[in-house]
């Protein structure tokens, strides 16, 4: 060793702090807390927002630096967030050293989409892999989606982007010709057909994996209502066992790795609350095709106040769905659904838990609109995996259901996955009343989701919205519309003032105008 790595060792060897836990959650983001006037701080020049590499004995990542002015920390010490705590698998006490992270390259791809310049596989890769390694702060993260935002993607980019998600993550392999999968597009309260259809399907002897995500700016996705009835965070080695037991899972994909990039660009989606094309379908079919899906059907909820407002778009998505699924070896179908209002009666995912489970058993309060739903979607997908005849699905699904072997095969998943458990009930719940007798004309489906997630719905899991009444329907004056349910009262009193200020959230009309 010359004398230069000696005074460079020597160096580095005085530039550590000791690690404190800060329990602090900034969710999925590093997060490091350094006083401004520490040694590290001083030496290596970090300020506010720098991006660093933290290294211990057995680990390594990159965060972003908070800087603290007061003496939470001491000077020989450094904070870590929940998530960056996990990431290093750190001690408490334990000794790490800084330096700056290596700049992300692919950033300079970004900024060229921002002027113009389309992605090609190589950037594509390029970006998706710096995503994923953790070398992108959360504000490169927006500057990446809001390149992609609206329809700034061609079909060759999604097509990149898709194949690029798909190749920085796990990926599944079944051992068997046909895998069925599904999604849907989202945008419509209540939708929770998934563990229906997956109960159906996997009781008609066909494979469907299901990996799932939570709620981005939904008041409950398939996997936080899933986990009400059952654990949903399963390895792939788990996951597997489910699947060689039962033909069938519902997971949360993010617990599989699956797509890894793409959980990390939900979550800034949900905080720009921010819709891609272009992501959602590198979303959509990266996760299937990583999953090992081998056929998937795609529903597209059409309404003015859903994610897909028009034929046309629908159309057009349906079409990229498809080109990019079989571009990546994956058969797409996709069908045209009702979006004007919300799915079943609850929303949120305790109650949409209750809906689900009110459906396989048959029972007479199940909402009709989510069984028949239900069964159109596992109808399809039969009749795609070759288990029935075309035309014949719903017949088929419909058998299956009412003669109790869906009910009996989502039980067993539920006991394969850990347990199935009953849905919580919430402390607090308001009944909100009609203020007219009338027709219910409308039901906006953006201010009702914005309402159940202001009750607190989906972290409060019992949280959300329940309601009695459904488009077409005569109501009187004070008769109930829906019922606000929440784990709190000030969350309960929150609802109800954006309730007040947005009060055509359902619209009642006299008859006969």
């Amino acid at each position: 060793m010359n004398t230069e790595q000696a005074v460079e060792q020597a160096e580095t060897e005085l530039n550590f702090l000791q690690l404190k836990r800060m329990y602090i959650d900034t969710h999925q983001e590093p997060v490091i807390y350094m006083r401004k006037d520490c040694n590290v701080c001083r030496s290596e020049g970090f300020y506010a927002h720098s991006r660093v590499r933290i290294s211990t004995q057995n680990n390594s990542i990159i965060a972003t630096v908070n800087v603290v002015t007061n003496n939470v920390l001491s000077h020989q010490e450094a904070g870590l967030s929940e998530s960056a705590w996990a990431l290093l698998n750190a001690v408490e006490g334990e000794r790490a050293y800084f330096r700056h992270a290596k700049p992300a390259d692919s950033m300079g791809s970004v900024r060229g989409k921002v002027y113009g310049t389309p992605f090609t596989d190589s950037t594509a890769q390029h970006i998706i892999h710096d995503i994923t390694r953790g070398a992108y702060s959360d504000i490169q993260l927006a500057a990446f989606v809001t390149s992609c935002a609206g329809s700034r993607l061609n079909i060759q980019e999604i097509i990149s982007l898709t194949n690029a998600m798909v190749n920085t993550g796990s990926k599944l392999d079944w051992g068997t010709e046909k895998v069925m999968d599904k999604h849907c597009v989202g945008g419509l309260p209540g939708n929770r057909t998934t563990p229906i259809v997956v109960a159906i399907v996997t009781a008609a002897g066909l494979i469907m994996p299901k990996t799932s995500s939570r709620a981005i700016t939904s008041p409950a996705g398939t996997a936080d209502t899933m986990e009400i009835l059952a654990p949903v965070i399963l390895s792939i080695p788990k996951m597997r066992k489910v699947v060689e037991q039962e033909g069938g899972c519902v997971a949360w994909g993010g617990s599989a790795s699956l797509s890894p990039a793409d959980d990390i660009l939900i979550r800034v989606e949900r905080a720009l609350d921010l819709d891609s094309e272009g992501q959602l379908v590198a979303s959509v079919i990266s996760k299937k095709v990583a999953a090992g899906s081998s056929h998937t059907l795609i529903d597209l909820p059409i309404g003015i106040t859903a994610k897909v407002r028009t034929q046309d778009y629908a159309e057009k998505l349906s079409n990229q769905l498809e080109q990019t699924g079989s571009a990546l070896g994956l058969k797409v179908s996709s069908i045209f659904t009702d979006g004007q209002q919300p799915v079943g009666r609850g929303i949120g995912p305790a109650l949409e838990a209750r809906d689900i489970l009110l459906t396989l058993q048959n029972k007479p309060e199940a909402p009709q609109d989510l069984r028949h739903r239900s069964l159109v979607l596992a109808g399809k997908i039969l009749e795609m995996g070759g288990a029935a005849k075309i035309d014949t699905g719903i017949t088929l699904a419909t058998k299956i259901l009412n003669s109790g072997h869906a009910w009996n095969k989502f039980q067993a998943i539920c006991e394969a996955q850990g347990g199935m458990r009953e849905p919580p009930k919430a402390e607090f719940v308001r009944k909100i009343c009609a203020n007219r007798t009338g027709i219910v004309s409308y039901i906006n489906n953006r201010f009702i989701s914005k309402l159940a997630k202001l009750a607190g719905a989906p972290s409060a899991p019992a949280a959300g919205l329940d309601f009695h009444t459904s488009l077409g329907d005569k109501v009187e004056m004070g008769s109930p519309l829906f019922d606000i349910h929440a784990e709190s009262q000030g969350e309960l009193e929150y609802a109800i003032d954006f309730l007040n200020s947005h009060p055509d959230a359902v619209k009642i009309e006299e008859e006969g105008l």
